[in-house]
This record gives structure tokens, sequence and C-alpha cells, in this order.
């Protein structure tokens, strides 16, 4: 009864908004919720001009009302008393009327967990992943139709091609769904990749439906599958109905202008730490725009502000979301990134929230997470952060020569980093995504050297994220082109030769892939020492890297032998973390090792041996 009471007020805001041709947003807020003072922003010609009054409604009152220079815009602010009850707010005026819902949460909704070093992401551009439904493959009134045989295209793929294949990632053993931007991108050319938004509370109907989304959670969760979703905090798509109609003179950075590339950002993200950077420099990398297409938001703007924390609370609560990923987080003004990151962990104390900082300087990267003491006196509620030093460093160990400087000791050096973090387990690490070449491309197509790759990844300290088809040894070895890097999925579109979902048409080599990353993935979920375990690495020595994972219950050692020879490899230098005569399982060959003073590793292999105590 209660679901059909909150669906029945959803249908009635919805119905007695389009009646006027007005926008609200959000849409709905819930009862109980820690954020209690919200803001509805409301869109209509000529609108600033309406009185509007909320009818009596106890324990909720229409506190302010604000109107800008825009006659198109009016804001409402709204305080719900911790005592108020679900039901309809219904704001009135002479020429318009809407209803409001107010809504129950789920239950335990603000003790949700959040995706941590307990998980794996696995990474999806939906487009490019599976066509569950090609109804909405093409879709009226969006600028941009499917073309799939175009790299830059849209290809088709869609959330329910992502549902399909849920029975399948549960199998390989991920944990987490981070998908790319699915909200609209009603934009006229390469609209597929999502980071162009233009609506902040609707899904792209070519992906499917907000009700499909959250249909998506849901059915993850039934799967063990949690899900992450990609938001935009620093830009818009420049067919956002804000680039028309602003609501503010100052929503846009640089009066809107990207003024043929002289207002595009300068990149320099290392002036927010630069103790001698120019104020000119520092707002030529936060205000910059990255392209034309992609126009800058001004987010010490308050009311902008509001309505950006308010929408990443929106989508967590509709769409019980286990985490986010934030796109370019140091782009936007660090002051409001303080307060949408405080605001989201104030409402959910559990949840996770991980920025992409581009940098391979560990210095840069760690400023941004939560409990980091900075110089500038800057305090970050930031949780995560993502590992761009390692993945560098990973890359280029496997695929250097063996020298005091050179190979493996960059990954050593890459770690010992870590005295920077306030959280080293909490730190994203991968060896590829969606914006740079594939990891088997980058290793020359070297399985072996893949598969050592994904062995570190998985055992090292962190959340470990991997991209689709990494499993499968996808490859953009024609071009370093985004469209080649986010190739079609196998087995998720018509009339390809090979199908991962049933295994048909795959080579030796992606089935062996495919067979040692799930070993690993599925063993990773339940493993204490490599969930919560100490990290402690030994120096490289002769093309091997080595390291241990430490729990009270179980002891995992890993061997990373670079070398095309077998390495009869002394342990004399593991006693501090080697249990004398310790019985030992390799868990991705199965075999059986008493742990004496050597052991021979095969040669461009990876051993992970698991001693439980």
């Amino acid at each position: 009864m209660r679901l059909i009471k909150q669906i029945l007020l959803l249908f009635l805001c919805t119905l007695s908004s389009t009646s006027y041709g007005l926008s609200v947003e959000p849409s709905n807020w819930w009862v109980g919720m820690k954020k209690n003072t919200i803001t509805l922003m409301l869109h209509e010609p000529n609108i600033a001009n309406t009185q509007f009054k909320l009818l009596p409604y106890k324990e909720v009152e229409l506190t302010k009302i604000t109107r800008t220079r825009n006659p198109n815009y009016i804001f409402l602010h709204v305080t719900i008393s911790d005592k108020a009850q679900t039901g309809s707010l219904k704001f009135n005026s002479r020429n318009n009327n809407f209803s409001f819902p107010l809504l129950d949460r789920k239950k335990h909704s603000a003790e949700r967990r959040g995706f941590s070093s307990a998980d794996t992401l696995y990474l999806i551009n939906p487009d490019r992943f599976a066509n569950g439904d090609k109804k909405n493959d093409t879709v009226n009134g969006m600028l941009e139709a499917i073309n799939p045989t175009f790299k830059g295209g849209r290809h088709g793929g869609d959330i329910q091609g992502v549902i399909n294949a849920l029975p399948y990632l549960k199998d390989l053993g991920v944990t987490q769904l981070w998908l790319t931007p699915v909200l609209e991108n009603n934009m006229p050319d390469y609209s597929y990749h999502g980071y162009a938004i233009t609506d902040f509370y609707k899904v792209d109907p070519r992906m499917g439906s907000n009700s499909l989304y959250k249909s998506l959670s849901a059915k993850a969760k039934e799967q063990g599958i949690g899900l992450v979703m990609d938001m935009v905090l620093n830009h818009i798509g420049s067919r956002h109905k804000w680039m028309r109609d602003k609501p503010t003179q100052n929503w846009i950075n640089f009066g809107g202008e990207f003024n043929n590339g002289k207002n595009a950002t300068s990149h320099a993200r290392q002036t927010i730490q630069d103790p001698h950077a120019s104020d000119y420099d520092k707002r030529q990398f936060n205000d910059g725009w990255f392209v034309a297409s992609m126009p800058d938001l001004n987010q010490r703007q308050p009311l902008l502000s509001e309505y950006l924390i308010q929408n990443a609370i929106w989508w967590i609560e509709y769409a019980d979301l286990s985490g986010i990923r934030v796109d370019t987080y140091s782009y936007s003004d660090n002051v409001f990134l303080s307060d949408w990151t405080k605001a989201i962990m104030n409402e959910y104390p559990h949840f996770n929230i991980v920025g992409e900082e581009w940098t391979s300087n560990p210095a840069i990267a760690s400023y941004w997470q939560r409990g980091k003491v900075n110089q500038n006196g800057y305090t970050s509620s930031l949780p995560s952060v993502m590992d761009f030093s390692l993945q560098e460093a990973l890359i280029q160990g496997l695929n250097e020569q063996e020298s005091w400087s050179t190979g493996w000791i960059k990954v050593y050096q890459s770690l010992a980093n870590d005295f920077l973090y306030p959280d080293t387990n909490n730190i994203m690490v991968f060896a590829d995504n969606h914006d740079m070449s594939r990891v088997y491309t980058e290793l020359k197509q070297d399985l072996a050297k893949a598969k050592i790759a994904m062995t570190m990844l998985l055992t090292t300290r962190g959340i470990p994220q991997i991209y689709y088809g990494t499993e499968i040894l996808l490859d953009n070895r024609l071009s370093k082109d985004h469209g080649d890097i986010r190739i079609d999925f196998l087995g998720g579109f018509e009339n390809q030769q090979a199908n991962v979902f049933t295994g048909q048409g795959l080579t030796a080599d992606q089935q062996s892939m495919h067979s040692m990353m799930s070993t690993l993935l599925n063993f990773r979920k339940t493993s204490p020492a490599i969930i919560h375990g100490k990290l402690i690495h030994f120096s490289p020595k002769n093309g091997v890297y080595s390291y241990a994972r430490l729990s009270d219950e179980q002891v995992i050692l890993v061997f990373l032998n670079k070398n095309t020879e077998a390495v009869n490899q002394n342990l004399d230098y593991m006693n501090e973390v080697l249990p004398i005569n310790a019985e030992a399982k390799n868990i991705l060959s199965n075999e059986m090792h008493i742990l004496k003073s050597k052991i021979t590793l095969k040669p461009m292999s990876a051993t992970v041996l698991v001693i439980n105590k």
C-alpha cells in the first residue's frame, strides 16, 4: 500500500507540472533526511512574477523565495522537520499550482555501505557493452541517432544490456558496477560517452529510463553487485537548457563564452596546491572549459551549488547507489567540493566517493583525500582517490628492462609514496580505463604481462577497478582514438563472431585470461588478507617483485616474475612474513607447496600463494 501511495504521489507531481509546462527540480524529496532544507528550482516563461504559497502542511514550511534577473526562474526554499510525514505538498498561486511528493526512505538507507577494498569495480561504457533493447536505438527528439559503423557514434548499448549481463558479471566475480554517465546527453554528435549532460535528473532515453536505472540497481543487488554512479560536477553539454536560458548571469564560467579557446582550461591542476600560483593561473584551470561543447559550471554560485548537492543526494536515495565516481574532480571549485562531499557523507556516513584527479604525482592526488592535513589548510571530505601513479608505474615496470632505476622499481617507488595518503586501503587502483589505451595494448598484446598486471591489481592494497573486456583481452591496437578504446563488447551486439556470454568464438588466450581473472576475482571476495590485510613489499630483485598481504587469519605471498626463464627464488628475505615450513596453495594453479628456503617461479608468471593460519 505504501509503495502504491508513493507511485501515485510521483504521478500527480508529474501530471501537475506537465500540464502547465512547468519544470520542478528535484521532482520529490524524502522525509527523515538529514538534509531537510531543500531548494526547488522552477522553470517556466515569466514564472518569477508568480506569488507561490505552500498550503498548510504539518512540519513543513516555505521559508524563502529567491528570484534572479532571469524572469523564467524562481527558487523555493523549503524546510522539512524531522517530524514531517509522507504526503504531497501543494504549492498554489493564481496561475500555477503544482504538487511535490514527500516520500518514505528505504529502510536503513542512511546506513548503506559504500564500495570498499572488499570490492572490485567493473567499469562499463553502456553504449559499447550490450544492446538489450533495440527499440531505443534511435529516439524521436534526440539529436543523434544510432550509427554503429562510426567509432565516435552511438552503437546502441543500453541499461537493459547491462541488466541482461548481470549473471555473467556475478560469475566473473565483480561486486560493483561503475557505468559511465547514463543521463541525458542530447548533443548532435559524440553523445555516446555521456559526459556532456543536458538533464541532471533524466536518464537518456536511448539508455532506458529512470525507472530502468533503478531496476538495474535492484537487480544488481540481488546478484551481490552494487551500483556506482558517474557524476559530472564541472561542466554540462552545450545543448543544456541552461545555455539557452541561464538561471543567473554567473551560472556559467567566463560569462558563458568559450571565446575560440581563449577560455579553455589550462589543465594545470598543480595550481591548486602551488603556494606560489597566481590567481590568474588558478582561475584559468578551475574556470576554463574543456571544449566548446562542454561549458564550465560556476559552483561558487550558491543556487547552483545547492542544485548539485541535492542532485547527488537525490540519485543516491532514488537509485539506491553504493557509490559515486566524480569526473574531473579537481576542476570544480574546491570550496564547493568540500561542501558537496561533506553533505553526502553527512547523509550517508558509510558511503564512498572516488574522485578523478589525473596525475601521476601522489602529492597532488593525496591532497584531496579525507583526513589529509594540507599546508594551505584545505580540508577535504572525499573518501577515495584514483591511483594514476601506480597505473603508470605498472605499465612502465612491465615494459622496461630491469635496472636500478627502471622496471619493477617504478612500482615499488609508487607504493612507497603511500605515506602521503591518509587511507591507503581506500585508493582505487586500475590498469586502464575509458580514457586511456587498454592495458593489453599498452603491454604490446603480451598475454603473460597482462596476467601479471591484473594479478598485481587484484592483490595489492586498495580498491581494484577493471575495464570491461580486460578479462577477454579487448584491444585498441588500431589507434588511440576513444572510439577504439571503447570497443564493442563481444557478445553484446548482433553479427559478432565471438560471444563472451556463451564462450563461443573466444580464442585460447581469451579463455585463459578470463579463467585467470575469474579465479582471482572470486578468491579476493572472501580473502581477509586482501580485503583488509597489511601490505609488506620487498625491493625488486633480478626481475622479481614480491610482497605479502597479512591478516590475523591469512598470509598471502605474491611473486611477479618478469624473466623469460624460471627463477629459483630464495625465500630467506621473507622470514618476517613467512611461517616456517608453511603449507601454501597456489590459487592460480591449485598446486600445493611446502615453503622452505626456495620456490621455483615459472617464466613470465604470477604466483599467488595462500597460507591459512
